[in-house]
């Protein structure tokens, strides 16, 4: 089952890097509210779950980024015949960090809407026994002292359909 998982990150991963992305559609979003003021840069992908505190010691951070991981694999054997038939709970972290709080909560905003962009986007087969049906929840943190000085942080949770024979 961890194989599903990571299958499932890697190629959420690359949706978002992908040319039609999550960068794509930042710069769509920034030219659509026609301001530099909560313009974030470019988002770094990475297809890991680590706490900001370790991701900061590891190597250096660039934010703004997102995290992809998959928080939990669930068989329920849908479809009978089936060596997996269920569902895989994936997780889009979108972090961001400024050295002032004024516009942070504005570029975690528009990083969020870049990548739920994407996944709206893709909806439908993805091939390898992955199918994405859409829909998402997002959840936001509050802000807290770490990377540039500020951090602030947003989950983007969605489903995915698995069947493998």
């Amino acid at each position: 089952m961890a194989k599903i998982g990571s299958m499932a990150s890697a190629h959420v991963s690359r949706l978002l890097q992908g040319a039609n992305g999550a960068n794509l559609s930042l710069a769509g979003l920034r030219t659509a509210a026609q301001t530099n003021a909560m313009d974030p840069g470019p988002i770094q992908i990475r297809p890991q779950n680590v706490a900001a505190e370790l991701a900061e010691e590891g190597e250096i951070a660039r934010y703004p980024m997102v995290l992809v991981y998959c928080e939990k694999v669930v068989n329920s054997l849908t479809e009978k015949f089936r060596t997996f038939s269920g569902t895989v709970q994936m997780t889009a972290e979108v972090r961001h960090s400024m050295d002032r709080l004024q516009g942070l909560q504005d570029g975690v905003e528009l990083c969020v809407e870049a990548v739920t962009q994407v996944l709206d986007a893709n909806r439908g087969d993805w091939g390898s026994g992955m199918y994405y049906a859409g829909g998402y929840q997002v959840g936001f943190s509050g802000v807290k002292h770490g990377g540039l000085n500020y951090i602030q942080a947003a989950k983007v949770t969605f489903e995915i359909g698995v069947s493998i024979s």
